[in-house]
């Protein structure tokens, strides 16, 4: 049996930043499976990539900022997400998702490490998602909970 962990990671003060925080508590209310690890992280920092290394796939749940519609979501494995670096955008998190990637390789992480990036719009400081990302959160469950499944399958 595969270990698996979801990790959901965010700043639910920032508003659309929560994003990864609330798609994981809706998915142990509504989608939780007894063989997986569900972890919440306000921020992705080193003591993430220390729990990362006891699993054999992880998929992180997190905001993020590509220029997409709000709400869009992206899936894909961790390596293979293009990484554009603009000096004028600062993280909410102690690390973002290319620094993960590259300290992983560096600490010889084997762990198969997916995302689940959801475009975010309104991150200024607050409590609760934007409308138009509350209005999409349904669907992005529904679609990360079937991504969930087919971790089995790899």
């Amino acid at each position: 049996m595969r270990k698996v962990a979801v990790i959901g990671i965010g700043n639910t003060l920032r508003r659309d930043d929560g994003i990864g925080i609330i798609v994981l508590e809706s998915l142990l209310d509504f989608y939780k499976r007894k063989d997986i690890d569900y972890l919440n992280f306000s921020g992705a920092s080193f003591d993430l990539l220390y729990r990362i290394k006891s699993y054999d796939a992880v998929l992180l749940i997190d905001g993020i900022n590509a220029g997409l519609d709000v709400g869009k979501l992206v899936i894909g494995e961790l390596k293979d997400i293009e990484y554009k670096i603009d000096n004028s955008v600062t993280s909410t998190h102690e690390f973002n998702l290319k620094d993960i990637f590259e300290l992983s390789k560096s600490l010889g992480i084997n762990t198969r490490i997916y995302v689940a990036g959801v475009q975010v719009g309104d991150t200024s400081f607050g409590e609760g998602l934007s409308g138009a990302l509350k209005n999409k959160k349904k669907d992005i469950i529904k679609k990360i909970s079937v991504f969930i499944d087919s971790l089995y399958s790899f």
